[in-house]
């Protein structure tokens, strides 16, 4: 079939595009089962049909010729009508809404972490009877941890807050080991075994490493490994005394407390952009009592000592529970909420201080406005 001058303008015409597209579909069914099919003798020029172009005087007059006779085509009509946008897209661009920013390292080291902020009370919580609100002690909000106080005579910490290399091969093989562990993943090619594990990704699974080895025992007799890479780069940076992969995960986990999900999830987010506040809680609930949320922060620099890395929270004055129908696995989310920045804590990492922890009755939080970070994992 050979496309000729009329031809192609048939096919790009709107009547005829369901009659061209079902000769097309037929000429590739014939093309692939019985070869090229004869090839169809030309026309003489004279025997075209020819429809002027667009925009020439005819259409003009057909146009005219239509208004008069009770108004223009649909066709027409859309010609004359201004293509609409949506309100949000005359506001901002997305640039404009979440502004790069040229040096973050700057804006986040100009921002005080403001922990000893006053505890916030939820609009219509003051006109409740002080019976039907459990307040909350203060210096309980928030609570930093050293991975020096976990994991003692290792100098777990200042090896952790000064070398990169150390930083980023423990987490590329903690997320490697609960990649190939977890059963969500598996099956999947290498291709997607590579993207998902990109660094700049986020990855989630369960920090609880018992239930993957319980029924792996080796010749020896001895549990079998999950946390394999990340126990080899334990070692190799701290020594034959180091703890497994396996108990660093396990010892991080128990600061859950009690009844915890054992959820993990590696968390990059946006990190070049100032962002708006996303007040929330995760679950708004607290099973046992003392069941808390874990952050352990990644800096984005060596000897990093700031804001940044983990969450910003607003301290509660009393403890706020999720309904009770509200299901575990969605956040409570406060979209109309408006805090001042009185009462927002920006958590500070330091050495010493790699870890936080808090109950998520106790307080609501975000994303910082900025991060500054390379990730934050979150064991809950």
């Amino acid at each position: 079939y050979i496309l000729t001058p009329a031809s192609c303008f048939l096919l790009s015409c709107p009547r005829t595009s369901n009659i061209a597209s079902k000769f097309s579909s037929t000429r590739l069914s014939l093309s692939s089962e019985e070869g090229t099919p004869p090839r169809r003798a030309r026309r003489s020029p004279s025997d075209r049909p020819r429809r002027p172009p667009p925009n020439r005087s005819t259409t003009s007059r057909s146009r005219g010729s239509s208004s008069s006779s009770g108004g223009a085509t649909t066709r027409d009509r859309n010609l004359d009508v201004k293509r609409k946008r949506a309100p949000h897209q005359f506001d901002h661009t997305k640039a404009d809404a979440r502004p790069f920013l040229n040096d973050p390292a700057t804006f986040v080291k100009e921002q005080s972490h403001n922990e000893d902020a006053p505890c916030f009370v939820f609009p219509g919580d003051d006109e409740q009877e002080p019976s039907d609100k459990t307040k909350i002690p203060e210096g309980s909000h928030i609570v930093s941890v050293s991975l020096d106080d976990l994991f003692p005579n290792l100098d777990f910490s200042e090896k952790f807050c000064s070398t990169k290399q150390f930083r980023d091969e423990l987490r590329n093989s903690m997320r490697e080991d609960i990649f190939d562990s977890t059963p969500t993943y598996a099956g999947m090619s290498e291709k997607v075994r590579k993207m998902l594990l990109l660094p700049d990704s986020s990855l989630q699974g369960s920090w609880n490493c018992g239930q993957y080895t319980e029924h792996t025992d080796d010749n020896d007799g001895d549990k079998q490994l999950r946390m394999s890479k990340l126990t080899q780069v334990l070692k190799e940076h701290l020594g034959e005394t180091a703890p497994t992969g396996d108990e660093f995960m396990e010892t991080i986990g128990k600061l859950c407390g009690s009844k915890p999900s054992t959820h993990w999830i590696d968390i990059v987010g946006i990190t070049d952009r100032k962002i708006s506040h996303s007040w929330h809680q995760d679950t708004g609930r607290s099973p046992g009592g003392d069941t808390r949320t874990v952050l352990l922060g990644f800096p984005k620099e060596d000897n990093y000592d700031g804001v940044g890395v983990f969450s910003h929270a607003v301290k509660l004055e009393c403890e706020q529970l999720a309904p009770e129908d509200h299901p575990n696995s969605e956040p409570i989310v406060y979209p109309e909420l408006t805090v001042d920045d009185e009462y927002i804590v920006k958590p500070r990492f330091a050495r010493g201080r790699e870890i936080i922890m808090f109950r998520d009755i106790d307080s609501i939080h975000s994303a910082p406005d900025v991060a500054y970070r390379v990730s934050v994992m979150r064991f809950m």
